[in-house]
């Protein structure tokens, strides 16, 4: 028999409790979220690039309208936050950790994990917005590496060509004509949170 921890366990569907079915429909599709086929009482949506949807509905959850809080994870927060404003919602400012708290704006150096923002559905139900380009070690096994959109992926080329940059520069400015292994190693370890090649 095998163990719990070598059980595939995929976090499907959340359930978010809304009061107006109808109005959370005409929100949620204004994320640009896509809205699935699912039995009558459900409502299902998926952010884009996302392996997990919410749920809501008539009787679907007894929990409060507006208790939800949920984490979104995006690549570049700055023009996930510009894209958000420019269709409408009503997204607060940037801010990230500093010694005594919160600080406005995005953090000065774009550190994985530091850099937030949040909105809310029309019930008040949170979402908050976090910057992540590197995960912390072994949150994701190197086998098992992926981009959930294309806008993900083209991050993570972008950010590793001017790591690649810095590496030719290292190396007296040379054609590297091992790029794509080196791009290939980049990315792996930047997404699973392993030292990255110099």
């Amino acid at each position: 028999m095998k163990k719990l921890e070598e059980i595939d366990m995929k976090l499907e569907v959340t359930v978010i409790p809304v009061t107006d079915v109808e109005r959370a429909k005409e929100f949620y599709r204004g994320l640009g979220w896509r809205q699935d086929v699912t039995p009558p009482r459900v409502v299902q949506f998926t952010p884009y690039g996302s392996s997990a949807s919410i749920h809501f509905g008539e009787g679907v959850t007894t929990a409060e309208p507006g208790s939800g809080r949920h984490f979104l994870i995006v690549a570049d927060i700055v023009e996930t936050h510009e894209a958000l404003l420019a269709a409408g919602i009503e997204v607060g400012p940037l801010f990230h950790g500093g010694p005594d708290g919160p600080v406005e704006g995005a953090d000065p150096e774009r550190r994985s994990y530091f850099t937030r923002a949040e909105f809310a559905d029309p019930d008040g139900n949170t979402w908050i917005l976090q910057e992540v380009t590197t995960r912390l070690p072994g949150r994701v096994d190197a086998d098992d590496t992926s981009y959930g959109s294309i806008t993900d992926l083209a991050a993570a080329l972008r950010r590793a060509a001017v790591a690649h940059g810095e590496h030719e520069k290292r190396n007296g400015g040379e054609y590297d004509e091992n790029w794509p292994d080196w791009y290939a190693e980049y990315m792996v370890k930047e997404q699973t949170g392993q030292q990255l090649p110099l």
